[in-house]
């Protein structure tokens, strides 16, 4: 096959994995085509990470390397790494080999086949904890009920992309990037490759319930405004209940007279409405933080260096 493959691999601490990795991906890419880039992206490692990719570049002139110049998160390491592929068809993929590099055999047939976005559907997650594939179950069943873009399940970020699909991808410059909600709002002809997935290779993967949490969070937020209008309704209803509950006092005591009315009761309600106030201008909140965010105009990522062949090339 004479068209290029770029291998986008975003890396944050994972100086265990890089070999490994490059000795799994290549046995298929070398099936594959000898036309290849493997670029990795360094988010901000703090361990021996970078120094093992440039180790690896001196015995595979392809791989190539980002080096970001802080930890900015894996959503906007693979931004750098769609901004500076080449190739005409482009896969992002994790360094921990629970995305197996075999798949991607199947993936190019698909994509010559005609279909422009080849995703990898997890069909079992026997190696997750069963916290983690409960909370990943509730997610995908919230998201598909309040996004205006539906996302499939159990979907991670492997893929391959078609290069027009990179370039309408790098035209997407929001600051609160969540790429699984992108990758699926720009359309195009998909199809699927199932998998079951494997463990991880290396040590524990850094993120915990707490940024998977605000992954989630950000997904949410960025492809729908249905918090605002739940609380609309909530607003509503509590205004309608309200008023037929005035309604009833007025009756009750023209009827009845005038009765002390209790200390705990009034407490209960005032504590109540605060608490939804509160927690709906919170929710309002989210969404003027992001719009602050997107206002300022910041870069999703700076670099600091960057490692390839020479000529090098400007990333716009």
């Amino acid at each position: 096959m004479g068209c290029k493959i770029s291998i986008i691999v975003p890396v944050h601490n994972e100086e265990e994995a890089i070999e490994p990795f490059i000795d799994n991906i290549l046995t298929v890419l070398n099936k594959l085509t000898d036309n290849f880039e493997i670029i990795f992206i360094n988010d901000g490692s703090s361990d021996q990470t970078l120094k093992k990719i440039i180790t690896q570049r001196e015995r595979l002139p392809q791989i190539k390397a980002i080096d970001l110049s802080r930890n900015f998160g894996k959503e906007a390491a693979i931004t750098a790494g769609l901004d500076y592929a080449s190739g005409e068809a482009v896969v992002p993929i994790d360094v921990d080999l629970q995305d197996p590099p075999t798949l991607l055999e199947g993936m190019v047939q698909k994509w010559q086949e005609g279909f422009d976005i080849v995703f990898a559907k997890r069909v079992k997650r026997n190696k997750d904890s069963f916290f983690k594939k409960k909370t990943a179950t509730a997610f995908y069943w919230l998201w598909n009920k309040v996004a205006d873009t539906q996302i499939p399940v159990n979907v991670g970020d492997y893929r391959l992309l078609d290069k027009k699909v990179v370039l309408v991808l790098r035209q997407i410059r929001e600051k609160n990037r969540f790429m699984k909600g992108i990758f699926a709002w720009v359309g195009f002809k998909s199809s699927v490759i199932e998998f079951e997935r494997p463990e991880r290779f290396s040590s524990t993967t850094s993120f915990n319930f707490i940024k998977l949490y605000k992954l989630a969070l950000d997904g949410i937020l960025a492809f729908t405004s249905a918090p605002l209008k739940i609380w609309m309704y909530i607003g509503f209803i509590i205004s309608i209940s309200s008023f037929f509950t005035i309604i009833y006092l007025i009756t009750r005591t023209v009827i009845h007279g005038v009765d002390v009315p209790g200390y705990a009761s009034i407490m209960i309600t005032v504590l109540f409405m605060g608490g939804i106030n509160l927690f709906s201008l919170g929710i309002m909140g989210q969404y003027l933080a992001r719009i602050y965010d997107e206002v300022k105009n910041r870069p999703i990522y700076l670099i600091n260096k960057i490692y390839e062949s020479p000529p090098k090339k400007e990333i716009k």
